[in-house]
């Protein structure tokens, strides 16, 4: 095996850790979100839906290495697809929370969403470098915009637990659609650069 099919190899591992840890992350973020009626752990969720889309493009990314015009194609087209995804994401979120601030709406205390998030916020920068690495082995954009989707996940956990132990600790029935909102510029800005084609290796961060 070549050294760039062993990259491609531990590409693929990666992405299909992403895609498996993501449908966990949005079914439990999903499920606790409801019960609770938190707006920040239903975003959560389906920012992890978004993320599993993007895995399973890079995943035909990846196994379409060989072919460089078919992979440049699909690069372009995974880039596009997660902004357009993120900036839904973030406007959804952002309405949301809005609503919840307006009407008071008071969510329950979620123990599920705490240990989600701590989970994630340990797993996610790890996660995140690994790709990279991969990505630059490869001098592949695509898997660069991927390492920061996985990056904005970090950030959108610490957020999430913020507002959820603010919640639990002190009854701040406003600091989960407040961590809410400030989920909505991290993944606005994400999804410009992605729908722009910007990534980590343009210089951007």
């Amino acid at each position: 095996m070549s050294a760039r099919a062993e990259t491609v190899h531990r590409g693929l591992n990666l992405e299909y850790f992403t895609v498996a840890w993501n449908f966990l992350e949005a079914a439990v973020g999903l499920a606790a979100g409801t019960i609770a009626g938190s707006i920040a752990l239903i975003g959560f969720g389906m920012d992890s839906l978004i993320e599993v889309s993007s895995g399973s493009i890079l995943l035909w990314r990846l196994h379409s290495d060989g072919d460089e015009q078919r992979r440049e194609a699909v690069e372009r087209r995974a880039l596009r697809l997660v902004g357009i995804s993120l900036l839904a994401l973030a406007a959804y979120v952002a309405g949301e929370s809005a609503v919840a601030l307006i009407r008071r709406e008071v969510p329950e205390r979620s123990l599920p969403g705490i240990a989600l998030a701590v989970a994630s916020l340990i797993a996610m920068p790890l996660l995140a470098r690994a790709k990279r690495r991969v990505a630059s082995d490869l001098v592949s954009p695509a898997l660069h915009a991927d390492s920061r989707q996985s990056d904005i996940c970090a950030y959108l956990s610490a957020i999430l637990l913020l507002g959820l132990l603010l919640n639990a600790a002190f009854a701040w029935w406003w600091a989960d659609p407040a961590a809410g909102l400030l989920m909505a510029p991290l993944i606005t800005y994400e999804g410009l650069r992605a729908w722009r084609g910007e990534t980590c290796c343009d210089g951007g961060g």
